[in-house]
């Protein structure tokens, strides 16, 4: 009899199972944001083929599905894999093999880093990148003295913590062929009692980049996988790639299709003719032009990436009153307002989505009305201003009008608070950094870093958007909170409305069925921690299509 009845359990076992919906993975006992529309939790989540079966309870997931592999949690905090919505993805990566100047005090600082670069990397362009004289004790621009005399033969190019200016050593000068005099429309060659200072600004900029060698194959590689290991460790599963060159999109597919580069990119074609004979031109007989929109599931190309002016840090962005601590000094256009006009009507016409950087308020205002002029009211062509920093107040009701979506950058704001003011003036900085202003316009808005001028931590941006200080608790009120998102606001800027500025919602940005099973689990609740407690919250395993593709040691 025992027999029989162990036979009895053994086959009602069997039956069960074989009646059990089949799945890769049973994630459970952990705190599951959903980031659905009713920001739902659950505490278990089923995943096959790389996508979302079903969240849930344990109990209830385990009698529905027979999982191959399961992932206790431990009680710990899982939400979908974190966007970042304006990065340099590429450009991150390139940075990680040059001089790193990010946090450096002092000129003289600086300088010692870059001879330690160069006894290591005795051959070739010394490149930096990092440096922002608004931190230093005295927050001029430097001069290129220094690298002269240590440098007399060897180029040297620094580039300021927004990549909008840079400083350049007389060789590098030599090379580009800049001399004391010249001048450049949208950028700014900078000279000091007849002499070239080694400082140039936005457009000047691209005189000695031109010059640089181009990386090759092997290095861009190498680039790229080290900016995805970077980003993985940081929770990051998607970035958007801003004003990349087609070439390098063509890498990425590539790596993508061997498995190598496993990041999700939604990759914005650079403003330059290449990449419009490569998105529309389909009369050219090369082989790259009219190549159309992109879309696997790893990689989307459908959009372009412009610049309307340059950035506040090195009074480049295009204001529509004088500079408060630079009188007479308005910024710049990087283009006439034509070449915008003209960019828009094209992509207009063809149907891709136009993302531009504009952070003075008169950059803002131009592209604002260049948008409208095509947009012409509500639509879902979900055209972005990207950073849309510094916005008159007759302007912000632009977006809402004509469904132009902001994309922002919650850690510009604490970055840039030290000396904003000095900048804007009172008045006008109650304009800037607006991002609950930008929120109301359309109910939504999408959350980025663009770093490397930042750092990548999708953390240090939930921190900056929700408490509005630095590291140190500073301000103790916080800057200007009014403009402050909520915890739940500034987690949908980072997955679903950030998923949706890419076209992408229906697939990413929240962990629902039939969406790819990118998550992430946290050690603590970025929903309910203490605020002095945010930036101590850390990654501890991220996933892409339930791959595990990080987890700490």
């Amino acid at each position: 009899m025992k027999k029989i009845a162990l036979i009895a359990v053994v086959c009602s076992l069997l039956i069960s199972c074989s009646q059990k919906e089949k799945a890769d993975l049973l994630v459970f006992n952990a705190t599951i944001y959903t980031v659905d529309p009713a920001f739902s939790t659950a505490e278990a989540m089923v995943i096959k083929d790389g996508k979302v079966m079903e969240t849930g309870k344990t109990a209830d997931l385990e009698k529905k599905y027979d999982a191959k592999e399961k992932l206790d949690a431990e009680g710990k905090y899982i939400y979908p894999g974190f966007f970042d919505d304006h990065s340099h993805f590429m450009e991150y990566g390139n940075s990680l093999n040059q001089v790193n100047l990010v946090g450096t005090d002092s000129w003289d600082e600086i300088v010692e880093k870059v001879k330690e670069f160069a006894k290591e990397n005795p051959e070739g362009w010394i490149m930096g990148h990092g440096w922002d004289q608004n931190v230093w004790a005295i927050k001029n621009f430097p001069n290129n003295e220094k690298l002269n005399q240590l440098f007399p033969d060897r180029p040297v190019v620094l580039s300021r913590i927004d990549g909008h200016a840079v400083i350049a050593n007389k060789k590098a000068l030599e090379i580009a062929g800049v001399k004391a005099g010249d001048k450049v429309s949208g950028g700014e060659i900078e000279m000091k009692n007849g002499k070239l200072t080694g400082i140039l600004v936005d457009n000047a900029t691209d005189l000695v980049y031109a010059k640089i060698p181009s990386s090759t194959a092997a290095q861009a590689r190498d680039a790229l996988l080290k900016a995805q290991k970077n980003c993985f460790a940081a929770g990051l599963t998607t970035v958007s790639d801003c004003g990349v060159y087609y070439k390098t999109v063509l890498l990425m597919d590539s790596l993508q299709k061997t498995g190598e580069l496993k990041m999700r990119i939604y990759a914005l074609l650079g403003d330059s003719k290449d990449n419009f004979d490569f998105a529309f031109n389909k009369d050219r007989s090369n082989g790259s032009a009219g190549h159309g929109k992109i879309k696997t599931d790893r990689l989307t190309v459908s959009g372009f990436k412009f610049l309307a002016d340059g950035a506040l840090g090195s009074r480049g962005a295009c204001l529509l009153q004088p500079y408060s601590d630079r009188p007479g000094w308005y910024g710049f256009l990087l283009n006439p307002q034509q070449h915008y006009d003209s960019a828009a009507k094209v992509i207009f016409e063809n149907g891709w989505q136009m993302c531009t950087h504009a952070i003075g308020d008169s950059g803002n205002r131009m592209i604002l009305n260049v948008y409208a002029k095509y947009l012409k009211g509500k639509n879902d062509l979900r055209w972005r201003v990207e950073h849309a920093q510094v916005i008159s107040p007759d302007d912000f009701k632009i977006f809402g009008e004509n469904s132009i979506i902001p994309s922002v950058q919650p850690t510009h704001a604490t970055s840039d608070m030290y000396w904003a003011g000095d900048r804007l003036g009172k008045e006008r900085l109650k304009g800037a950094y607006a991002y609950k202003q930008l929120l109301e316009q359309n109910g939504w808005l999408a959350l980025g870093t663009d770093f490397p001028v930042e750092d990548i931590s999708p953390i240090k941006t939930f921190y900056a958007a929700v408490v509005r200080k630095d590291a140190k608790g500073w301000p103790e009120g916080g800057f200007q909170m009014e403009n402050a998102l909520t915890r739940e606001e500034t987690l949908r800027g980072m997955t679903i409305w950030a998923a949706k500025a890419n076209f992408e919602e229906k697939e990413k940005g929240s962990l629902e069925k039939g969406k790819f099973a990118d998550f992430v689990i946290l050690d603590n609740d970025l929903m309910k921690e203490a605020p002095e407690k945010l930036l101590q919250v850390k990654v501890l395993q991220t996933f892409i299509g339930g791959e595990n593709v990080y987890k700490a040691k």
